[in-house]
């Protein structure tokens, strides 16, 4: 399911962290659902340990994933609201974009039926 672009300047863990959410916004992974243990991860991707850790560490603070002491990695059962969250926290950035668009001359229609399409998707 993972898979680790090597010729990526991003990082190895952030790899995996950008992953998992997209994974969890497309439905292939929802609330509840448990990550493979980091063992089962390194011999997967062929990735250290240490990286695999810092990756769930990652994604438990931005509240994805709840850790289990024993147990594993799980997707949050609020996954939906922290999704929802982190989403708004792009609009600032999104508004800044749109701004720069409409200022380079793109029509506020050409956005409008760029957001329809991607939204009918």
């Amino acid at each position: 399911m993972f898979r680790i672009d090597n010729q990526s300047r991003t990082p190895v863990f952030e790899q995996i962290v950008k992953q998992a959410e997209e994974y969890v916004r497309t439905g292939i992974l929802n609330p509840g659902d448990k990550l493979p243990s980091i063992r089962e991860m390194t011999s997967l991707i062929g990735v250290n340990p240490n990286t695999i850790q810092k990756a769930y560490n990652e994604l438990d603070r931005r509240g994805v994933t709840i850790s289990v002491a024993g147990k594993g990695c799980f997707i949050s059962k609020n996954i939906s609201e922290v999704m929802k969250s982190a989403a708004i926290g792009k609009l600032p950035e999104f508004e800044r974009l749109v701004k720069e668009l409409i200022d380079s001359g793109i029509a506020e229609k050409e956005l409008t039926d760029i957001i329809k399409k991607v939204s009918s998707k």
